[in-house]
C-alpha cells in the first residue's frame, strides 16, 4: 500500500539532533531564523541535479551487474573514475565471495514430468527409484522407516527445509522432493553447501498432494530427480571507497560520516532503480560536496555482492578499525531511490527506532518539503552498520516498484524528480554534520529544528 504523509509538528525547543546535548544548550540556545536554515541547506540541494544523476544510471544500467562479473567490474571502474575526477581519495576494495549457480533440474513420477524447482546448495545427482511418503521429515516421521535407496516425499512445514533433507538422507534416502503446503513455488534455500545433503528439488501443492493421494492408495510411484550443473565457484567482487577529509583542519571533529549504495544488480535485471539509482545519487552528492567546506571527514562506498547477501558492506565494516567505527556518527545507504511506480520515500532502521541519521533526516525533510516516516527493516546495507553499533538507516521508496528484480528495471521508469528529492534530504542532512559551524552532534551556531515524525506499520512492501 501507498505510505500516506501525516502533519508533522515542529517541536518547541531548538537543539543539536544527537542524543547527548546538554538540556541548559538545548533549553537555551535560540532558534535559528528559518532563512539562515534555508541558507545551509541552499548551499547544498541548489546545485543538485537531476540530469546528472540519470545520466549515470544510464550508463551503469545498460546490462545488469551481477557480482563478480565483468560488468560489475565495469561499473567499479566508472564509478571509481567520477569519484576520482571530483578529486576524491579512492580505494577500490576487493573481497572473495562464493557464489552459487543453480542447476538445471527436472522430476518424472509415474511416467509423467512436473514442474520443478531446485534448493540452493542441493548436490547433483541423477536418481531414479521408488517415491515413499515420509510426511513432514521430520526425526519422528522418519524414525523407523527403511528409506535405503528411495526418494523421499515430504511436505513443506513444521521444520526447515536442512532438516527435512539431512533427515530423509540419515534414514537412507537417494534424494529428496518437498512439495508446498500452501500454492505457489518454493524458492528455498539449504543455507550452504553439506556432504550430508542428497539431490533435493521442490514441486507444487497441488503435484504433491497427487502424489501423496497414490501412494496412499498403495500404488507404486516410480521417480526420477536430475539435478545437474549446481555448482559453487569463488569469485571476487569490489567495494569502492572515496573519502573526503576535512578542509577545516583547525577545526576538525574527528567524526566520520558514510553515505553508501549498492552497485551490484541481480542476474536479468539491468538494475536501474536497484541500485543504480542510489549509486548516481551518492556520485552526485559527491560531486556536490566536493569543494565545499568541511570539518567532518565523509566517506561515500558504494558496495559488491549486496544482492547476494550483503557480503560487501559487511566485508568493509570488518575492516574498520574500532577507532573507525567510533567515530562514525552516521551511515545513510539509498537503495531504490529513484522508480516512478514506487511509492514515497521512507527511511528503515534495523531495530525500528530513531537514530541521529534518522532525526537528521526528517529535519531535512521538513526543510525541503517532503516530510519522512519511519520504519523497521533490514535487507540493505545498513545492516553491518547497525550491527556494529553505528546510527544507520535505509532510504527507500515504498512500497517497491512492480519491477522490483526484473527484466523492467530500466532507465524508462527512473524518476528525475525523486532522485533529486532524496539527494536533497540526504545531502541537507549530511551537510548539517559536515558543515565547519559544527561539531553540529554537539552544538552549533545555526542548527536546524528537531521534528516529529511518524512510524509506520511493517517494512519493506
Amino acid at each position: 500500500m501507498v505510505i500516506r504523509r501525516k502533519p508533522f509538528a515542529a517541536l518547541l525547543i531548538a537543539a543539536s539532533l544527537a542524543v547527548g546535548v546538554p538540556a541548559a544548550y538545548a533549553k537555551d540556545a535560540p532558534a535559528p531564523p528559518a532563512q539562515a536554515q534555508k541558507a545551509f541547506d541552499n548551499k547544498i540541494i541548489k546545485k543538485i541535479k537531476a540530469d546528472n544523476m540519470y545520466n549515470h544510471i544510464a550508463h551503469l544500467a545498460a546490462e545488469p551487474r551481477v557480482a563478480g562479473t565483468e560488468a560489475e567490474w565495469e561499473a567499479v571502474e566508472y564509478i571509481e573514475e567520477k569519484f576520482n575526477s571530483y578529486g576524491y581519495e579512492t580505494e577500490i576494495q576487493p573481497f572473495k565471495f562464493e557464489n552459487y549457480y543453480a542447476p538445471k533440474v527436472s522430476v518424472t513420477a509415474g511416467g509423467e514430468t512436473l514442474s520443478s524447482n531446485s534448493f540452493t546448495y542441493t548436490p547433483n545427482g541423477v536418481v531414479t527409484a521408488d517415491l515413499v511418503y515420509a510426511g513432514l521429515g521430520t526425526v519422528s516421521d522418519v524414525e523407523g522407516m527403511d528409506l535405503s535407496g528411495k526418494i523421499a516425499l515430504i511436505q513443506r512445514g513444521e521444520i526447515s527445509f536442512t532438516e527435512k533433507v539431512l533427515n530423509a538422507a540419515k534414514a537412507g534416502a537417494s534424494a529428496v522432493i518437498i512439495f508446498n503446503n500452501a500454492p505457489g513455488v518454493i524458492n528455498g534455500t539449504l543455507g550452504e553447501a553439506n556432504d550430508d545433503y542428497v539431490p533435493a528439488v521442490a514441486l507444487s501443492q497441488d503435484d504433491g498432494e497427487k502424489l501423496k493421494t497414490v501412494l496412499s492408495e498403495g500404488q507404486t510411484i516410480s521417480a526420477t530427480v536430475s539435478v545437474t550443473d549446481g555448482r559453487i565457484v569463488e569469485e571476487t567482487s569490489h567495494n569502492v571507497i572515496a573519502v573526503k577529509k576535512p578542509t577545516q583542519k583547525k577545526k576538525a571533529t574527528d567524526q566520520i560520516i558514510v553515505v553508501g549504495a549498492h552497485h551490484d544488480s541481480v542476474d536479468g535485471a539491468p538494475g536501474a532503480n536497484d541500485d543504480a539509482s542510489g549509486v548516481a545519487a551518492s556520485l552526485e552528492l559527491a560531486r556536490v560536496i566536493a569543494n565545499m567546506p568541511t570539518d567532518t571527514e565523509i566517506r561515500f562506498v558504494t558496495f559488491g555482492a549486496e544482492e547476494l547477501g550483503l557480503i560487501g558492506s559487511y566485508e568493509y565494516v570488518d575492516s574498520l578499525s574500532q577507532n573507525e567505527r567510533d567515530r562514525i556518527v552516521g551511515m545513510w545507504q539509498m537503495d531504490m531511490v529513484g522508480s516512478r511506480d514506487a511509492g514515497e520515500l521512507v527511511m528503515f532502521t534495523v531495530d525500528g527506532e530513531k537514530n541521529t541519521v534518522t532525526d537528521l533526516s526528517a529535519a531535512a525533510g521538513v526543510r525541503t518539503g517532503t516530510p519522512l516516516t519511519y520504519g523497521q527493516e533490514g535487507r540493505s546495507d545498513h545492516v553491518p552498520f547497525y550491527e556494529a553499533g553505528i546510527p544507520s538507516a535505509l532510504f527507500i521508496h515504498n512500497p517497491v516498484e512492480p519491477w522490483y528484480h526484473t527484466p523492467e528495471d530500466s532507465l524508462d521508469k527512473i524518476s528525475k524528480e525523486k532522485l533529486q528529492e532524496t539527494a536533497e534530504i540526504v545531502g541537507a542532512a549530511v551537510y548539517h554534520v559536515a558543515r565547519p559551524d559544527t561539531p553540529a552532534l554537539e552544538r552549533a551556531r545555526v542548527a536546524p529544528k528537531p521534528v516529529d515524525y511518524e512510524k509506520i506499520v511493517g517494512g519493506i512492501q
